[in-house]
């Protein structure tokens, strides 16, 4: 996917914003913003490249202009697990239910059994965003910037997965001394493969396509909450495993 000559400049102040962790205005100096979904995937296409390995992408049903969502990962922004993120001023904390794939695709869709192409992790997103000022809240500038993803740590795999669905799970996040979740959680329109069918749906070779060893998120379990530095986070979802990180 080509970028339209229009979005040069918003291509590459979105480049600058995170090379330097310096957020931009969209609204100022006069940058053309994209205008409908295609535009905002053309622009996750062009930060990617330049951004070097996808190391999977995040999905949602959305709605309106932008739906349905699907930005890629950058493997420069995942963190091992129990690994430390640099943060400068709040970083937003996501448990969800991820799946890796193992071999490639057949074809368009999910593939059955899907046991034999994925398996299920428990993953952290971190979420912030390189916008700022007027309409950086904006669904079709939160789509072009990557669905606001700034990263990703994936736990153990689960062995042994018989395909089972994820819908509705008892899981846990604490973040510091906050009781962000303990109990009963829904993963986002009540089924994980059913997101995880849509990104295979959808997806086609935006960014490259989906390929092995590249991770699918899900959809938070707890909402969007933000942390600063200084801040633990782990969380455990019931069945399915741990994976933490320190914010610093």
């Amino acid at each position: 996917m080509s970028t339209p000559t229009h979005l040069t400049d918003f291509v590459a102040a979105a480049q600058r914003a995170h090379e330097t962790g310096v957020r931009f205005a969209p609204a100022a100096g006069g940058i053309a913003l994209p205008s409908d979904r295609d535009e905002c995937l053309a622009v996750q296409a062009a930060v990617a490249e330049a951004r070097g390995a996808v190391a999977g992408f995040k999905v949602a049903a959305g709605s309106g202009l932008v739906a349905p969502v699907v930005a890629p990962i950058a493997a420069a922004d995942v963190v091992a697990v129990g690994g430390s993120v640099a943060v400068k001023d709040q970083l937003g904390i996501e448990l969800e239910i991820g799946f890796e794939l193992l071999k490639p695709l057949p074809g368009p869709g999910l593939p059955e059994p899907v046991a034999e192409y994925f398996v299920p992790r428990p993953v952290i997103e971190l979420v912030d965003t390189r916008l700022e000022g007027a309409g950086a809240d904006a669904p079709l500038l939160k789509l072009a910037d990557m669905q606001i993803n700034a990263g990703l740590v994936s736990g153990a795999a689960l062995g042994g997965w018989d395909g089972s669905d994820f819908g509705t799970v008892e899981a846990r996040l604490v973040a510091g001394e906050a009781v962000v979740l303990d109990g009963v959680a829904s993963v986002p329109g009540g089924s994980a493969l059913a997101n995880l069918r849509l990104l295979c749906e959808v997806l086609g070779d935006h960014c490259g396509g989906l390929q092995p060893g590249q991770v699918v998120i899900t959809g938070s379990l707890c909402g969007l909450p933000y942390f600063p530095a200084g801040t633990e986070v782990s969380g455990e979802i019931a069945g399915l495993g741990t994976v933490a990180v320190s914010l610093i």
